[in-house]
């Protein structure tokens, strides 16, 4: 086999190779004679099969794997001539020439590989930020808030009217205009939460007023977008009576609550919960300064700071994804004009060029520090984060994982979550330096 290769730049390779017929026939016989030893077909003994009757069977499939296995040859070839590692090679070769002759194949195609990255200053290029603060009045309104969430509701013998932020309890019957009952809009003893917004407009507002033990007639309309199509705008009646009404209890702030609120630690004091709400609030402050100013402003700075050449396939692949992002908010008429408009995709791609050019380019240089660093984050952590995730919004985490698994996108989640973790990592080493100063 004849094979040249030539690096364009620091990530990417040309290799330029002829495989003759002959070769191909070589590999070939190989193939077929492994595929004998191993082929059950009806008329022969196991491992017996003639070599002749599995080309017969299977020439052409046989032929291809041989051209695969010589073009796989080619490349490992031309990583050892170019001096670089096979596990360097990322995605998959792009082929600019595969032509087949009477006696040979010519073939020529580009490589791409992992570029390697002077990453020498970045700690410079960490931005300088204050460590925030925690006022005593914001501890003292985190904790009303703990323990206005901890109060229970509970029936007040004094109070006889409803009012806004009464817990009562009623029973309700709905009917429609004509009379027609509405189907799942009458309950007994229901508990009601006054201004939670929880029924249809209007309806809260008009239990507001209303007396323990009072009957009331209440008349709304519902919404035109109420989900319920068959009621959308439809004008009803509720026959509503009021039980009880209850009210939150008022919470004394002390040691007993404190220990309810931090059962981990059962000599736990007022003080002592300030001082983890102080905590708490810092590291909100500090998560809400390092996601929505620091990180982004961190990432902007390393792109713009390290220039290395880029693997053109991989380029590619960013710009098919973004491609896609963006086809997936077009019109049928937009999309079927790209397809026939073979000048106006090029358009598209070519604006869409830059942008995948800087995400590759945040990648390689993530993935790089990553390792600098000892910033690792493992597959378990990934399906973790995946099921907490599905849980949050109420789906199920296999099911999620599964079409996450099926779309290939957990490399994907596996960098961002690397890129979260090595920001928060420099930031937080930036910030101990201060400290240390």
């Amino acid at each position: 086999m004849q094979m040249q290769a030539s690096k364009i730049d620091n990530a990417n390779a040309k290799v330029e190779a002829t495989i003759t017929q002959e070769e191909i026939a070589k590999k070939s016989d190989a193939i077929a004679k492994n595929l004998a030893k191993t082929m059950d077909i009806p008329g022969f003994r196991k491992g017996k099969v003639p070599v002749a009757i599995v080309k017969k069977r299977y020439g052409e499939k046989i032929t291809q794997d041989a051209e695969a296995e010589l073009v796989r040859e080619a490349i490992d070839k031309a990583f050892q001539e170019l001096g670089l590692a096979k596990e360097d090679m990322l995605g998959e070769p792009r082929f600019s020439k595969f032509e087949k002759k009477e006696e040979v194949i010519e073939m020529e195609l580009e490589i791409g590989f992992r570029p390697e990255i002077n990453l020498e200053g970045y700690e410079e290029l960490i931005p300088e930020f204050e460590e925030p603060e925690v006022s005593e009045e914001e501890v003292e309104e985190r904790l009303k808030e703990l323990a206005e969430a901890m109060a229970q509701f509970v029936e007040n013998p004094k109070r006889k009217v409803a009012k806004k932020g009464d817990l009562v309890v009623i029973d309700f019957e709905g009917t429609l205009e004509d009379g027609t009952k509405i189907e799942g809009g009458s309950a007994k003893n229901f508990e009601l939460r006054l201004g939670s917004g929880q029924f249809i407009p209007g309806f809260e507002e008009q239990v507001e007023g209303m007396k323990k033990g009072e009957t009331k007639t209440i008349e709304v309309t519902f919404p035109e977008d109420y989900p319920n199509k068959e009621l959308a705008g439809k004008k009803a009646k509720f026959e509503v009576t009021l039980h009880a009404i209850k009210e939150k209890e008022k919470v004394e702030i002390n040691d007993e609550l404190a220990k309810k609120m931090l059962p981990q630690n059962p000599d736990a004091t007022v003080e002592v919960l300030k001082e983890e709400i102080k905590k708490q609030l810092k590291s909100e402050k500090l998560s809400k300064l390092y996601n929505e100013e620091l990180k982004p402003k961190l990432m902007e700075a390393l792109v713009e700071k390290y220039e290395f050449d880029l693997p053109k396939n991989i380029v590619d692949q960013e710009i098919d994804v973004q491609l896609n992002n963006k086809a997936a908010q077009m019109s049928e008429e937009e999309i079927k004009e790209l397809r026939e408009n073979e000048e106006k995709l090029k358009e598209l791609r070519a604006e869409i060029e830059p942008e995948a050019k800087k995400s590759v380019k945040a990648t390689f240089i993530v993935d790089a520090l990553a390792k600098k660093e000892g910033v690792e984050v493992n597959d378990q952590e990934v399906v973790q984060t995946i099921y907490y995730e599905a849980l949050q919004m109420g789906r199920d985490p296999k099911e999620i994982l599964e079409a996450y698994q099926k779309q290939g996108l957990l490399p994907a989640i596996k960098m961002a979550m690397i890129e979260d973790r090595l920001l928060t990592h420099l930031l937080n080493k930036k910030m101990k330096k201060e400290e240390a100063a």
